[in-house]
């Protein structure tokens, strides 16, 4: 009976078979180890650690990553171990082995640089100086270098050769990253003239953007809207187009109250005595009419017999008594900034009227309750109106034409008063 070593002398081909299949077990074996047993007893030791009790970090997966390299180290180092296998063959298998080495660095490195920014973005300063984009860039390099590594690699010739020829691709390479460096230099620019912060409340209506920012990446912004829509806007736009950032608000804690009444000018007219007694009772206005009737009185009295000629005199009105009584009232408003500037102030008269602006800031940058606050003012206002008989002014509705029309009509249908 021929013997099993005369088989494999007389058989060379299965030498090699068996050797190679033993080569791959090997490799599997060794694959097996190193996650079932190694990556076990890592993950115990880091268990110890912050690292290993962060659910957050330990999914990228650096560790097992890493751990993807030892069938390929296997395989790397015993290919020429097979007898009978042809030179090139052990070459390709070796230059394939080494290849996913690298890749498998590669993507380890990464996985490394995903935990510095998950970890850089729990700092409380994290959102003033946001990394990710030079996360990215470090990412990029890392991939282009290993990109090369491997096709050098997998063609057997040292990478030198490839970088030699870098010179001359790089009007092409300049082409294929032209974004890139765009938004890197953007993104530097942005970072170090603090223009923009994660959790800043940016508008910006040229890209449909308003809203806070949840992310400043490599290339991109990305903008949460107010109606929970995501806007994404390319980080050069940033640098080359207008946008208005609302940190400034938010870091005052006052939001501006700038809005008019419009009131129809033919209900302006000049105070009565009347009207001064009635307006004295007013608590915004009692300091402000005692004031002005002595500085009237005193002016007055200096025109002798011309003070008799009512166009003579100095007189009070309606609408600059109202404007003193806004300006008091928001004085003592509890829900406005009493150290920054509160004006009430006649703009040019128009076609829907006399615009009186009320200027003021709240003490709450809160959306809602701004709008509570403003709202309440303009509330109190439209009803004092009448108090000072001011009318606001609004254009004809289809109910006043439709009122208009009728009254002649009803006019016309009124019976003739019967002669005496």
């Amino acid at each position: 009976m021929t013997s099993f070593d005369q088989i494999l002398t007389e058989h060379h081909w299965l030498n090699a078979v068996l050797t190679l299949t033993a080569l791959v077990v090997a490799a599997l074996f060794a694959n097996f180890v190193v996650k079932a047993l190694l990556l076990k007893l890592v993950h115990r030791a880091l268990g110890l650690t912050a690292y290993g009790r962060d659910e957050e970090l330990r999914r990228h997966g650096v560790i097992e990553r890493l751990a993807n390299i030892m069938p390929a180290l296997v395989m790397s180092a015993g290919i020429d171990l097979v007898p009978g296998l042809p030179q090139f063959a052990a070459t390709v298998v070796k230059n394939v082995a080494n290849a996913f080495i690298i890749l498998s660095l590669a993507m380890t490195v990464s996985a490394a640089l995903n935990i510095v920014d998950t970890t850089y973005h729990r700092r409380p300063s994290a959102r003033l100086k946001p990394i990710k984009g030079y996360i990215q860039v470090v990412k990029i390099a890392v991939y282009v270098i290993a990109a090369l590594l491997i096709i050098a690699t997998l063609i057997d010739r040292s990478p030198v050769i490839l970088l030699s020829g870098l010179g001359a691709m790089a009007a092409v390479l300049i082409l294929v990253f032209q974004d890139t460096l765009l938004s890197l230099v953007a993104g530097i620019q942005i970072s170090s003239t603090d223009m923009v912060r994660v959790g800043d409340w940016i508008e910006m209506p040229g890209q449909n953007a308003d809203g806070d920012v949840i992310e400043i990446a490599l290339h991109t912004v990305k903008v949460q809207n107010f109606d929970k829509t995501i806007t994404t806007v390319p980080i050069r736009k940033l640098v080359t187009e207008p946008f208005k950032n609302w940190r400034g608000m938010q870091e005052t804690g006052g939001r501006r109250i700038k809005r008019s009444l419009y009131l129809d000018q033919t209900s302006i007219r000049f105070l009565s005595d009347e009207d001064f007694d009635k307006l004295r009772l007013f608590g915004h206005l009692e300091s402000y009419l005692q004031r002005k009737r002595a500085e009237l009185d005193e002016w007055n009295g200096k025109l002798g017999e011309r003070a008799n000629f009512a166009a003579n005199r100095r007189r009070s009105t309606n609408i600059g008594t109202f404007r003193a009584y806004v300006e008091s009232y928001l004085r003592t408003h509890p829900g406005l900034r009493q150290d920054m500037t509160i004006m009430v102030r006649q703009m040019p008269p128009g076609p829907d009227g006399l615009p009186i602006e009320i200027y003021g800031f709240t003490n709450t940058i809160v959306w809602a309750n701004y709008e509570g606050i403003q709202s309440d003012i303009f509330d109190h206002l439209y009803a004092i109106l009448p108090e000072f008989d001011l009318r606001v002014f609004q254009n004809p509705s289809g109910q006043d034409l439709k009122a208009l029309a009728s009254s002649p009509a009803r006019a016309r249908r009124q019976p003739a008063a019967e002669p005496a």
